[in-house]
């Protein structure tokens, strides 16, 4: 008796040791599939970024080192190089082009600034006092993203428009029924241009911080809101205790896409202003291109756009490396 029963425990041990044995080995092609498939799925993206941006900023680089000009970009890789000549004129701020282009990026680092900044206060104030249920509260939300959902060029000519000296209607409210100024304002042109540019790009920019931080929003639990006010927390002190520390991720993510966005915008001031941009609202973005598609100086100005985009990888590396610094030191 006791033999048997140990006999069959055995052969229940080797039945229950050679299975998962004989399963793992049909398992493993299904595993490497499994494995495959997402870079399968990514390869089209792959591909499309490749030929798209990689490619192009390959060339752009390769171009600044050569003395391209209209007389040699019928056949740009037969050029002559210039080594780092056209980075030396870039950077020169002695000379008018390395002069311009510090205007430039100065003007475009204050722009970025001022337009980030408003476009966060607006879109997480916006977000934080719709969180409460009350009637039209929908209707609030449909309609401050329009701005965002609006192409762009659509938006920026109507603001074009609307910015007109004599028959714009920013002039209209502000000279003729309003009476704020003594005489309708210049907006495309001279000092009042920034303004205009500012105003535009907070415009169609704020409904996007608005939309992720009403997205974050929702992953706070509203249990620690009710235990706060059970302790006497006014609605500052939970925003600043509460919501601010909790919105930290999503805030660190959103201000490093809309500095992106902001630093690099082209559309803005080119719709807005045309291919001269005023000089108080030469971006970076409007210069490279007057640089070189109106003087015609194609190594110069793929010089500047290598600089531009080192400049942004420098910044973004050090913001990614303090906010993990900060992250890890919460944590800890």
């Amino acid at each position: 008796m006791t033999t048997t029963t140990a006999i069959a425990k055995a052969d229940r041990r080797t039945v229950s040791g050679s299975t998962p044995g004989a399963a793992r080995g049909p398992r493993r092609p299904g595993r490497i599939r499994r494995i495959g498939l997402p870079y399968l799925l990514l390869l089209p993206a792959l591909v499309l970024e490749l030929l798209v941006h990689l490619v192009p900023m390959v060339m752009g680089i390769l171009m600044s080192f050569k003395a391209l000009t209209r007389f040699s970009i019928r056949d740009w890789s037969a050029a002559p190089w210039s080594g780092f000549d056209n980075y030396k004129i870039s950077v020169d701020i002695n000379a008018p082009a390395g002069e311009a282009l510090l205007h430039s990026f100065w003007v475009t680092c204050g722009f970025t600034v001022l337009s980030v900044g408003l476009c966060w206060l607006l879109g997480t104030a916006t977000a934080i006092f719709l969180q409460d249920t009350f009637r039209g509260r929908g209707v609030l939300r449909t309609l401050f993203l329009v701005p965002y959902a609006l192409p762009v060029y659509t938006a920026v000519i109507t603001w074009a428009f609307m910015f007109q000296h004599d028959n714009g209607l920013v002039n209209h409210v502000l000279h003729d029924q309003l009476g704020l100024t003594d005489k309708p304002s210049f907006w495309l042109i001279g000092d009042n241009s920034f303004i205009a540019l500012l105003t535009v790009s907070v415009w169609k920019g704020w409904p996007f911080a608005f939309l992720v931080v009403m997205a974050g929003l929702q992953n706070i639990p509203k249990e620690l809101y009710e235990a706060a006010a059970l302790d006497g927390a006014g609605m500052w002190q939970q925003i600043r205790r509460i919501t601010l520390p909790s919105l930290r991720p999503v805030n660190q993510v959103l201000v490093l896409v809309l500095f992106l966005w902001t630093f690099n915008d082209f559309n803005t001031p080119y719709v807005l202003f045309g291919k001269a941009a005023p000089e108080a609202a030469d971006l970076i973005s409007i210069h490279v291109y007057q640089t070189t598609f109106a003087t015609w100086n194609f190594g110069t100005g793929s010089a500047m756009s290598v600089l531009l985009l080192l400049f942004l990888l420098v910044v973004t590396g050090l913001y990614l490396l303090l906010t993990s610094r900060r992250r890890k030191t919460a944590d800890v």
